[in-house]
């Protein structure tokens, strides 16, 4: 099983409780792994002020962080109480993506935990979202908590990607088994496995096509290959036979369908795509990301050495 010994919660601005904060909570609890929140502040008009009066202007910043500091501080001592090994910091940085991948890399986290930032579908054809550019850099798997009904997850989704032949049982897929695996294992969850059939990759096409415009018998034996590493991964990782969901259709449209209708309060997916390779995420992952019908867990592949 997948080892998550340290979490990073980004936590909020607003200084107050969020589904991202209590979702990291309990996953701590459950896992035992460290909990580091941290939180990133600044004001712009204390800059500006700053033009004017730079002692004043540190004053005012030092003052404010002290309120942020104050509060995640208490966060913290309530919950080592419980039993969390738990730490905080406020830094006094712009919540951007380079400020926030920046800090990930140092800490070095197995999990990073933030709530989901919603961004318009106008806003989004012009700029890239926040949460997308992270799933793209972060070098460790991302939870984005969209609400925390149940803080602890009771009922967790693993959607696997047999399309690509040459890697079916290992690779991504068993990078998205493992973790799934391993937080239903630490939160008692029930783990369902989805796949999409009938979708496959020509030779080295990008895209998908549906297997009934392939010839027969091809598309037989690409069914049957699919199947059975379906059900070898399903094996490997102890799920269910009840537990174990095959549909046809376009991917990302039946994976939100059916997160949705069987109210799961977890969908782990993965990107398909290293840090930054060609700004992609996965067509899925993307499509999944803009219309999430719980929150998200995603997967990242095991980087191999240069």
């Amino acid at each position: 099983m997948l080892r998550i010994e340290r979490m990073l919660l980004i936590a909020p601005s607003e200084m107050t409780r969020t589904p991202a904060f209590d979702r990291a909570v309990a996953l701590a609890q459950a896992t035992g792994a460290a909990l580091h929140m941290v939180g990133f502040d600044s004001v712009p008009a204390l800059a500006v002020a700053g033009l004017f009066d730079l002692e004043a202007m540190a004053q005012a910043r030092e003052g404010y962080l002290l309120m942020h500091r104050h509060w995640l501080e208490q966060q913290a001592r309530f919950l080592a109480g419980s039993g969390v090994r738990v730490s905080s910091e406020v830094v006094w940085a712009k919540a951007t993506p380079t400020h926030m991948l920046d800090y990930i890399n140092d800490y070095r986290a197995d999990l990073v935990i933030k709530d989901t930032h919603h961004v318009p579908a106008l806003n989004r054809a012009f700029h890239r979202p926040l949460d997308w550019l992270l799933l793209r850099n972060c070098p460790a798997p991302v939870h984005l908590v969209t609400e925390a009904r149940h803080p602890l997850p009771l009922n967790i989704l693993a959607a696997v990607d047999l399309s690509h032949l040459e890697d079916l049982t290992q690779g991504l897929n068993q990078r998205i088994l493992e973790l799934a695996a391993t937080l239903a294992n630490a939160c008692g969850a029930a783990l369902h496995v989805l796949n999409v059939s009938h979708w496959s990759v020509l030779g080295d096409a990008a895209m998908s096509v549906p297997t009934p415009s392939l010839d027969h018998s091809l598309c037989e034996a690409i069914n049957d290959t699919q199947q059975e590493a379906f059900e070898a991964l399903a094996e490997r990782y102890a799920i269910e036979r009840q537990r174990r969901h095959q549909v046809t259709g376009i991917p990302h449209k039946m994976i939100e369908q059916f997160a949705r209708q069987n109210a799961f309060d977890m969908l782990v997916l993965g990107t398909a795509y290293p840090q930054g390779r060609n700004g992609y995420i996965g067509a899925t992952v993307e499509s999944v990301l803009n219309r999430a019908p719980c929150s998200l867990m995603i997967a990242k592949p095991i980087l191999q050495p240069h």
